[in-house]
């Protein structure tokens, strides 16, 4: 007998999807093992420049990172906006997530909990990361920019989204190494967590598709005309 499939609204996942990525991303760089290479850059220019939220820095990056796709796909679409609408959101989630003690570098220096809590942090963070980002792909809003690109990079080449996001994963790693020597001249932000996630980020992510695509049915609350909005040709 098939299992009965979940049915949760695509609105909801995306909403927790984006307080869960932001929760991982406040839980990895309290850890002090070093985050994920996709937001190192945008940790970097925060650490760097006072002036700047981690948030902020996301900002920055995506913004930068938006044009890229643009000209790699030739082509922009206001609707694309949502993507960059969907990193402000994120951003703000995050920086208010390291309003709170344990994740406020200000109040509890990245690091300094006990080691078992910091591995647990780590740990957490990192299923967290990958299972938000699975959500992501499950819902018809535009995420956030990092999984917009991934998502319009493997539609315009017909790649699989594992892949291209392993692809991605690295290439940032690589900028991230990049940034810190240039600016710190010595690596910040970066760490053997960075290198473990780098390597199994996209693998977690992939078996969490294929998780939830056998427990799970995602429907629009809104219903498929307002769904159809948001469809990216």
């Amino acid at each position: 007998m098939e299992m009965k499939k979940i049915r949760i609204p695509e609105e909801i996942a995306y909403a927790v999807a984006t307080v869960l990525l932001a929760l991982s991303v406040a839980m990895i760089s309290a850890a002090d093992y070093g985050v994920s290479m996709v937001v190192a850059p945008a940790y970097i220019l925060s650490v760097k420049f006072d002036f700047l939220t981690f948030g902020q820095g996301e900002l920055i990056v995506q913004g930068i990172l938006f044009a890229v796709l643009c000209i790699v796909l030739k082509k922009f679409k206001v609707l694309w906006l949502c993507s960059f609408a969907s990193g402000v959101l994120y951003g703000a989630v995050l920086d208010l997530w390291r309003t709170l003690p344990a994740f406020n570098p200000d109040i509890t220096a990245p690091g300094s909990m006990s080691t078992p809590l910091r591995i647990f942090y780590l740990a957490a963070g990192m299923i967290l990361t990958s299972f938000s980002i699975s959500l992501f792909f499950k819902t018809y809003f535009l995420p956030q920019v990092y999984e917009f690109f991934v998502k319009g990079i493997s539609r315009h080449f017909k790649k699989d989204n594992s892949k291209v996001k392993i692809a991605f994963d690295f290439c940032f790693l690589i900028i991230s190494v990049i940034m810190s020597l240039a600016l710190f001249k010595k690596l910040v932000g970066i760490g053997v967590a960075t290198v473990i996630m780098a390597f199994l980020n996209g693998i977690i992510i992939g078996l969490f598709n294929k998780l939830l695509g056998k427990t799970t049915e995602f429907y629009p609350l809104f219903g498929k005309r307002f769904s159809e909005r948001f469809t990216v040709e």
